[in-house]
């Protein structure tokens, strides 16, 4: 444990002796001195090592102490050599810690010029999520006069108000107008008098009868859609509210 503190009662040792060092020599040369190593470590500052450096603005700090007392000593050690000792000692610490902070102006500014050297990497940085456009594919409407190809396979017969699929499955109460999306998933009818859409879900055997809605188009298989030709469309998920109608 005393081999761990003793580094540290070393420095204290020798910085005390540095200050009596300078307080029993006589200021005029105590003080040339400091004003000396001033000088190095101000215009030696890049060359000198870390560790020299350091130890030159110590000596400086414990070292005007020193000085201080050389200096009221020969003033004769009264009230106004005491006075005159604290005065030079606000000026001369006033003036250490100018230069000490001129000293670590590098450090100071070293945050600052961080982020402006990364700047232009910022710059062109995208700014939020990437955008998508989107186009609709619009909807090949077809007339179910006849018969209408299933691209999922088979036919689908449109009599009576109702489509019959020959893979199975039936709609009705929907007009002559119908349209499949470009994978067959979906299959779209208008209503009545046009009075909206119905949409049929094949993969999850789920209809949407939706009134005053037509079919914009579509988009990666799912049915967008809009109420007037001007308006803007919408996904299918906006237009019921939900989220768990999944894009093919």
């Amino acid at each position: 444990m005393a081999r761990r503190r003793w580094p540290a009662w070393r420095g204290v040792l020798a910085r005390a002796a540095w200050l009596v060092l300078l307080a029993l020599l006589p200021w005029w040369l105590g003080l040339p001195l400091l004003l000396a190593l001033a000088a190095v470590v101000t215009l030696l500052q890049h060359r000198l090592a870390d560790a020299h450096a350091a130890l030159i603005r110590r000596a400086l700090r414990w070292g005007l102490p020193g000085v201080l007392l050389a200096l009221q000593r020969a003033l004769g050690g009264d009230a106004f050599a005491w006075g005159a000792a604290l005065l030079g000692a606000l000026a001369g610490y006033t003036l250490l810690a100018g230069l000490e902070a001129w000293l670590d102006r590098e450090l100071h500014h070293a945050p600052a010029a961080a982020p402006s050297a990364e700047w232009p990497e910022l710059a062109m940085a995208p700014i939020g999520p990437a955008a998508e456009i989107i186009e609709l594919q619009p909807p090949a409407w077809q007339t179910a006069t006849n018969e209408l190809i299933d691209p999922l396979g088979g036919h689908v017969v449109y009599r009576d108000g109702t489509y019959r699929f020959e893979i199975g499955g039936s709609i009705d109460g929907v007009d002559a107008q119908a349209a499949f999306s470009p994978g067959g998933r979906w299959f779209a009818a208008r209503l009545h008098h046009d009075r909206g859409v119905l949409l049929w879900d094949r993969r999850r055997e789920r209809q949407h009868r939706l009134r005053g809605w037509q079919l914009g188009g579509w988009y990666r298989e799912q049915p967008w859609l809009l109420r007037r030709d001007d308006d803007m469309p919408l996904a299918l998920s906006a237009v019921l509210g939900e989220d768990d109608v999944d894009e093919a």
